[in-house]
């Protein structure tokens, strides 16, 4: 794992305009860091026999979900938005999609299709499984054979498109690991990178910092009404009780961290001291203005905030932990950096960048910052981390509302 030296020695701002990294390019000109073959299904009913491809065609990846039937309404654009973002990621090299039937098979299909990337779609109806899963995982193959040709080029850092949520937090969170993300994305939005963070209900109580982060009167006000929307429709709407519920978690306040208030204010350390968010986007919506730092509507559920960003077209995930979140990605790497030294001993194998350096203060934030930009660079040319490593393939859809 990464560590800071502590000797003051970090990138210069020429430094990071000038990185370079590794990365596969594809149809549409986006950058990819890794190469998957993915096994689609439209619909849970079509779990079953994607899995069975992938079991048939090695190196290709199934992405089981639980949704998929009778939805509608914004619920069922969601949907597709997050199957079609996903199959699109730069990180896809060719998509088999799998469902129960052709017209809605076939609009995943099409969606991927406009990035230029090999699709080919499959319905169940008056074939059943086992001849879907021959023809597919004949697919499956000639794409796995052909994506295994394909070979990465130099490409410049701007083209590096990295999100980040935090999970499992504490009080060293908001000290260390959350500033360290803070920090590079200081230092590499302004070299042209996409950056993006969430988590709507995780900033009740810094939301009037939020808003005054907004690139412009008008994107704070477009952002306000996306939280407020949440806090009005959702958990006002649907409470118990009250927030406390779920934020903080349980394993939150054990790590001492009390309120929400706190939460936030620790959550909002990720955007780090200069970086303004120039848009506010929808769930799995893809950003359309071109470089700089985006703020998604997600939950604060660690695999469905992943998997949203994800589906926008993020390629490389940070994720600052405190008390020890494992979650991963099938098609994203996720970066884990936590600045909990007991975390360091119990759970290590987990984590990618050890900060704890900074509460011991033999490591800056800017060091962190640095500690952490060195590892994304490293992932981005093929590295695993650590949740790649221990098979952490954790993909969940967002759903909106009950089911017809």
């Amino acid at each position: 794992m990464a560590q800071g030296n502590g000797n003051g020695n970090g990138h210069g701002s020429n430094g990071h305009s000038n990185l370079k990294f590794w990365g596969y390019r594809r149809e549409n000109g986006r950058v990819g860091v890794r190469n998957h073959v993915v096994i689609l299904p439209l619909d849970d009913l079509s779990n079953a026999a994607c899995e069975a491809v992938a079991n048939n065609i090695k190196g290709t990846i199934a992405l089981p979900h639980a949704y998929g039937r009778l939805q509608f309404g914004e619920d069922l654009e969601l949907h597709f938005r997050t199957l079609i973002g996903t199959g699109s990621n730069p990180n896809v090299a060719a998509v088999v999609v799998i469902g129960i039937e052709d017209q809605w098979t076939n609009q995943v299909v099409e969606g991927i299709a406009k990035t230029g990337k090999p699709v080919t779609g499959f319905g169940i109806e008056g074939t059943g499984d086992i001849g879907t899963i021959a023809k597919a995982s004949r697919v499956a193959k000639d794409y796995l054979q052909k994506a295994s040709e394909l070979r990465r080029e130099e490409c410049d850092i701007s083209e590096l498109w990295v999100s980040t949520k935090c999970g499992e937090s504490d009080t060293t969170t908001g000290l260390a690991s959350c500033p360290t993300v803070g920090n590079m994305y200081d230092k590499l939005i302004p070299v042209g990178i996409h950056g993006c963070f969430g988590e709507t209900s995780e900033i009740t109580g810094a939301e009037h910092l939020a808003k005054e982060r907004a690139a412009t009167p008008e994107i704070g006000e477009k952002w306000y009404r996306m939280w407020k929307a949440y806090q009005d429709d959702v958990i006002e709407a649907h409470k118990t009780n009250d927030l406390s519920d779920s934020q903080p978690t349980k394993g939150n306040i054990a790590g001492g961290l009390t309120t929400i208030e706190e939460k936030a204010l620790g959550n909002l350390e990720k955007i780090g001291r200069e970086c303004r968010y120039i848009d506010a986007l929808e769930p799995a919506e893809a950003p359309a203005k071109g470089p700089g730092l985006y703020y998604m509507d997600t939950s604060s559920a660690a695999a469905e905030c992943v998997t949203l960003m994800a589906a926008a077209g993020y390629a490389v995930h940070t994720f600052p932990t405190g008390q020890g979140n494992v979650i991963g990605n099938p098609i994203v790497p996720v970066i884990k950096i936590t600045g909990n030294p007991k975390t360091m001993r119990t759970m290590s194998e987990h984590i990618d960048v050890d900060v704890s350096g900074v509460l011991r203060r033999d490591m800056t934030i800017p060091e962190a910052g640095d500690a952490l930009i060195e590892m994304v660079v490293r992932t981005a040319n093929g590295r695993l981390t650590a949740a790649e490593a221990l098979g952490h393939r954790e993909f969940v859809m967002t759903k909106l509302y009950r089911s017809a």
